[in-house]
């Protein structure tokens, strides 16, 4: 599965839970490696401590540096786009990197998108991953989209101190996915010699079932021996219990419509993808809780 001699993929985010596990694992391929990080304090180390054979390292403050991004990416012929930070302006990010992948000569970019990405999407960031997605078709680039759905990880982060999770989902179900299944399907996708088979494509990643948020927190509670539930909002209750959050408003709202999708049906659609490309089913959240309790371990505090 290792790339050809010379071959090199960028990965950006790769002191992320995403990007981290993806550049291990293209280690672990003997894949050589460019990771773009903001801090070099961050970069993803092998347990000895040492820095992944194969790879050198950038530091990037920003994707709205251009210039940075193009020197990053010089002699780069892939690139993994991990989605930046929710920002007001990280459409106009996304295209600052696709410009400097454009000028640095990049010929591929497999870029991590959202699950029901379009113009008018209910959950508004991903109406940025829709823009971001145009932008990279317009640039003639060799795409593959990678629309991956809430993680499970973030199930986690939605209950609140006193125990609950709060928001305007109602009855929705989620088809959460873990990140080590979209780094595997990454990982597959960016080590396929296989010339142009993956582009223009969009892949679709879920777990292998799509649950409620009552039945989320119901796991959560039997895991962690403490009393966990959901309970419902409207969604005049969600902006108002997320007003003295220090966040710009785009983001609270993105916060809100995130459980308005879940209401919607968005993210209750299961996909296949996870298991086509790297040939396993994916991990459903209870697994993944089981898997990976250092992910969780912040409940039981």
């Amino acid at each position: 599965m290792a790339r050809r001699g010379g071959d090199i993929v960028a990965v950006t985010g790769a002191s992320g839970k995403l990007g981290a596990s993806l550049a291990l694992r293209l280690a672990a391929e003997g894949a050589q490696q460019r990771l773009i990080v903001r801090d070099l304090g961050r970069v993803p180390r092998l347990s000895t401590g040492v820095v992944l054979p194969d790879a050198d390292v950038a530091v990037v403050d920003s994707y709205a540096d251009g210039d940075a991004m193009r020197r990053a990416l010089e002699g780069v012929r892939t690139l993994f786009l991990v989605s930046g930070r929710e920002a007001k302006d990280r459409v106009d990010q996304h295209r600052s990197a696709v410009d400097a992948a454009v000028a640095a000569g990049v010929e591929r970019v497999v870029y991590t998108s959202f699950v029901g990405a379009a113009p008018d999407a209910v959950f508004t960031l991903a109406r940025d991953h829709w823009a971001t997605e145009e932008h990279l078709r317009r640039s003639r680039l060799r795409c593959t989209f990678l629309r991956d759905n809430l993680y499970h990880h973030a199930l986690t982060t939605f209950v609140q101190e006193d125990g609950v999770i709060r928001g305007p989902a109602g009855d929705g179900r989620v088809a959460s996915v873990s990140h080590d299944d979209v780094a595997d399907v990454a990982t597959a996708v960016l080590l396929d010699e296989r010339e142009g088979v993956h582009d223009g494509r969009i892949y679709e990643l879920t777990g292998p079932e799509a649950i409620t948020l009552t039945q989320a927190a119901a796991t959560l509670a039997e895991l962690t021996g403490r009393p966990i539930r959901y309970e419902t909002q409207t969604e005049e209750e969600a902006y108002a219990s997320r007003a003295g959050s220090d966040v710009e408003r785009d983001v609270v709202q993105g916060w809100v419509t995130s459980y308005q999708a879940i209401a919607a049906g968005t993210f209750e659609r299961v996909s296949g993808d996870v298991a086509r490309l790297v040939g396993r089913p994916a991990r459903s959240f209870a697994d993944w809780l089981d898997d990976f309790p250092d992910q969780w371990s912040h409940l039981l505090s």
